[in-house]
């Protein structure tokens, strides 16, 4: 009881409470750095269950996160009257009716969810199937959808798709730095680029140098390589921290062998493992020619950073790559990453 008396009796640090806002934002960046780190290592362990847990932990707090995302623009949205709020764009209310589907929502159910009016829920039910101006969606929407899918359609081709199916024909002239490259069949261009995954929610943290070590189990380092002509993802090597020259050349020339196939051309930026003299002595014995992007043009780096964007990627470190997928892993660190198809 003396101990615990005496315990009670220390002191607080002069001027504490001028630092708890501050220290709360530090003690939350801690706590989602230690997080990271020991799911790292429940991810690498042999136990299945372990593995298992550490999944569902992950998900759980990620719902968590999301929900209170969302009750933050929820509670900013709420406070503008309704009509005065931003209107929904008709492929947007299509979404939610998809959803509200999906769901199993009444009409009041999606109206509150969404921030809208029973009213309005009950008029977009009814325009379902109307075509004309009174459409919910029309033709153009569908375009721009699939637009931004990676699908370059106008609103006349989508309507006519199905008696007249065209087949795309890819760019074939990069705009490289000091002269234009002409991708005239498969395999005659590929691009290369590295880039980082975070294995987390992001990189920022409270303290300096106010990022996250950029290494695993911080985020992986993915090298990829893309054929311009026919867009096709010809390999991806996935490292635990920022791979070397001599890593990338060991990458492509797995890549080459397994392909079957080798470019004329690599288009690089001016990384430093791509200006190596290491590298160029490597492309120089195999006959190819290494050029780099032009910055500020269009079209000289589009390829693969369309790829790095979307969520293929992401697939790929999961284990959800698709048949056509050729890449080899580096995983000093035992990470479980496994090629499917």
């Amino acid at each position: 009881m003396l101990r615990i008396a005496q315990y009670h009796t220390i002191p607080l640090p002069r001027g504490w409470s001028r630092r708890v806002r501050s220290a709360v934002i530090h003690v939350i960046s801690l706590a989602h750095f230690s997080l990271t780190a020991t799911r790292s290592w429940a991810a690498n362990s042999w136990n299945a269950r372990l593995r298992l847990k550490q999944d569902i932990d992950r998900l759980r707090q990620e719902l968590a996160l999301l929900r209170g995302e969302t009750r933050l623009k929820d509670a900013r949205m709420e406070r503008i009257p309704a009509q005065r709020r931003p209107h929904y764009l008709p492929i947007e209310r299509m979404a939610i009716l998809e959803l509200r589907a999906a769901r199993g929502w009444s009409v009041c159910q999606t109206a509150n969810r969404l921030l809208l009016t029973p009213a309005t829920v009950a008029y977009w039910m009814s325009c379902l199937d109307d075509e004309g101006s009174n459409s919910l969606v029309k033709m153009r929407q569908i375009a721009q959808v699939l637009c931004r899918a990676g699908l370059h359609l106008g609103s006349t081709t989508v309507a006519r798709l199905l008696a007249q199916p065209q087949r795309p024909r890819p760019t074939t002239v990069i705009q490289a730095a000091g002269r234009s490259v002409q991708a005239a069949r498969p395999n005659d261009v590929w691009h290369l680029d590295l880039t980082t995954v975070p294995t987390s929610l992001g990189f920022w943290t409270s303290w300096l140098p106010f990022a996250l070590p950029q290494r695993w189990p911080f985020c992986w380092w993915a090298a990829v390589a893309v054929d311009h002509f026919s867009r096709r993802i010809m390999g991806l090597a996935v490292h635990a921290q920022q791979p070397t020259s001599a890593a990338v050349r060991a990458f492509l020339g797995h890549t080459i062998c397994k392909t079957g196939a080798e470019p004329k051309y690599f288009i690089t930026d001016q990384g430093k493992q791509f200006v190596s003299a290491a590298f160029r002595r490597w492309c120089h014995r195999r006959g190819i020619r290494q050029r780099f992007w032009a910055i500020g043009r269009y079209g000289s780096l589009a390829v693969v950073e369309r790829f790095i964007r979307t969520r293929m990627l992401q697939a790929v470190l999961t284990g959800h790559a698709g048949p056509a997928m050729t890449f080899r892993t580096t995983r000093p660190y035992g990470a479980r990453i496994q090629p499917s198809g």
